[in-house]
């Protein structure tokens, strides 16, 4: 069985995602449920820096180009949270963008935008 990647962070991370998703609901912007996560990853004790400036590189050099993470929990899990009705291929895309700019094994795809949560765990496949 293979092991799951930072298992443990990526559980508190998942529930307290879930308490702000089943006291707001869907429908706000995703601005809203950044802000209240945050409260709530404070409540819970879990390690986070919000709107973490990454850098890209091309060909070795640094691009003025830079991504912006939502957050980065535990000093190694990046989680990107999105509000629409559905998720496109294109959000997942991106988390994958931030693993390969940052060499992170794990990113978190959160959408707070429909009846019921929606995440997904990203893994790097290059790191």
């Amino acid at each position: 069985m293979p092991e799951i990647i930072y298992k443990e962070e990526s559980y508190k991370i998942i529930g307290a995602c879930m308490k702000v998703h089943s006291a707001l609901g869907p429908g706000f912007f995703e601005a809203v449920y950044q802000e209240a996560l945050e409260r709530e990853f404070g409540n819970q004790n879990i390690p986070f820096k919000k709107e973490v400036v990454l850098d890209l590189f091309y060909e070795e050099k640094k691009l003025k180009k830079k991504y912006r993470a939502d957050f980065i929990c535990y000093d190694k899990i990046i989680i990107e949270l999105k509000a629409v009705n559905n998720v496109p291929f294109i959000f997942y895309q991106q988390v994958k963008n931030y693993l390969k700019a940052t060499n992170y094994r794990l990113g978190i795809l959160v959408n707070f935008g429909e009846p019921s949560l929606n995440y997904k765990r990203i893994l790097n496949k290059t790191s």
